[in-house]
C-alpha cells in the first residue's frame, strides 16, 4: 500500500512538473534556447571562392595555396545537438530557506531544459553526481525518455555525500565523444579551505571537448548569515556540527568575505576559460535568470 501511494505521488509530481516546465519551455525557452545553442555546432560543408565581406578564420589556407586564389570554409548549422545534464545531487542541494531548496530548483531547471532540448529535437541525456559518478542516463530522444529523466531528478537517491565537480567532468569528457552542449547544475560548493575550486584541471579539458555552461545555484543564507544568537549548525556532507555564535559581527563579516572569495575565484575562472554561467538563488524568478543567460549568449 505504501508503495503503491509512494508511485502515485511520483506520477504526481511527475504530471505536475512536466505541465509547469513544458509550458515554459514552449512559451518561453524554446526561442531562446534555439538562439542561443543552435549555432554553436558547425559542420564543414564546402569550400568556395573568397568573397568581400568574408570572415578571413574561416579561409582555406591549403585550397588557396594550390590553387593561388583565396578560398574560405562554408559551414552549415548542424541539424541537431546532443545536450547532456551535469546534476549534483550531493546533500548540500538540501538546504533552502526560501520555500524551495536547491535540490528542487536544480530540478525544475533541469527539467525546462530537457523540455527546451526535446522541443528542438535534440538528445538529451543526465548524468546525477555527489562524489562521484551516482548515475548516467545516455543522450536520446523522445518524450518517455525526457519522463525518464525527470522521474530520476525527482527521485534519485544519492549513495554518497559528497560533491567532486571534477568527477562528473571527466566522465563527460570521456563518455560523449562527439561535442556535445553540456549544462553543469550545482551549488558549485567544491573549493579548497582558501576558496579556490577544486574541479579547475578538470573544467578546463571539458570546456575544450565540448559547449559547457554553468547554472550556478544558491541559497541567499549561504551569502550572509543573520543575526540570529547562538545556533547549533551541521555540514550536511562531512555531517560534522559545531555551535555557531551568530550575534558576532566578526564572525559574519568573515563568513560573508569568504563566500564573496569563492565566488569571485569562480568568476575569474569562469572568464579564463570562457565559460557561460549563470548564478540563480533559490528565491529568484529563475525564468528571468535563464532568459538573461540565453539572451547573454
Amino acid at each position: 500500500m505504501d508503495s503503491e501511494r509512494s508511485t502515485n505521488d511520483l506520477l504526481r509530481k511527475v504530471r505536475k512538473i512536466e505541465i509547469k516546465t513544458r509550458a515554459l519551455s514552449h512559451q518561453i525557452f524554446a526561442g531562446e534556447y534555439h538562439s542561443a545553442f543552435k549555432g554553436r555546432g558547425m559542420a564543414f560543408s564546402e569550400v568556395r571562392e573568397y568573397q568581400f565581406g568574408d570572415d578571413v578564420r574561416n579561409m582555406d589556407w591549403n585550397v588557396t595555396a594550390r590553387l593561388r586564389s583565396p578560398y574560405v570554409k562554408v559551414f552549415e548549422e548542424e541539424r541537431e545537438l546532443t545536450v547532456v545534464l551535469l546534476i549534483d545531487i550531493s546533500r548540500s542541494g538540501l538546504f533552502g530557506t526560501s520555500g524551495m531548496n536547491k535540490r528542487d530548483l536544480i530540478a525544475e531547471i533541469a527539467a525546462v531544459l530537457s523540455f527546451s532540448a526535446i522541443i528542438n529535437n535534440d538528445k538529451v541525456g543526465a548524468l546525477f553526481f555527489s562524489d562521484r559518478v551516482e548515475k548516467f542516463i545516455p543522450p536520446k530522444k523522445g518524450r518517455s525518455h525526457l519522463l525518464h529523466i525527470i522521474r530520476e531528478i525527482l527521485e534519485f537517491k544519492p549513495r554518497y555525500d559528497g560533491t567532486d565537480i571534477s568527477e562528473a567532468l571527466r566522465y563527460l569528457t570521456n563518455a560523449i565523444k562527439k561535442r556535445c552542449t553540456a549544462f553543469l547544475l550545482s551549488d558549485m560548493l567544491d573549493v579548497d579551505s582558501d576558496g579556490t575550486p577544486r574541479y579547475e584541471d578538470a573544467l578546463k579539458v571539458a570546456v575544450n571537448r565540448h559547449d559547457l555552461s554553468v547554472i550556478g545555484i544558491y541559497d541567499p543564507r549561504e551569502r550572509e548569515i543573520p543575526d540570529i544568537g547562538l545556533v547549533h549548525v551541521k555540514d550536511s556532507e562531512t555531517m560534522k556540527s559545531s555551535w555557531v555564535d551568530t550575534s558576532s559581527r566578526k564572525m559574519r563579516t568573515a563568513y560573508r568575505e569568504w563566500f564573496a572569495a569563492v565566488s569571485s575565484a569562480a568568476s575569474r575562472m569562469f572568464l579564463k576559460y570562457k565559460v557561460d554561467n549563470v548564478s540563480i538563488s533559490t528565491d529568484d524568478d529563475y525564468v528571468k535568470g535563464l532568459m538573461a543567460f540565453f539572451q547573454k549568449r
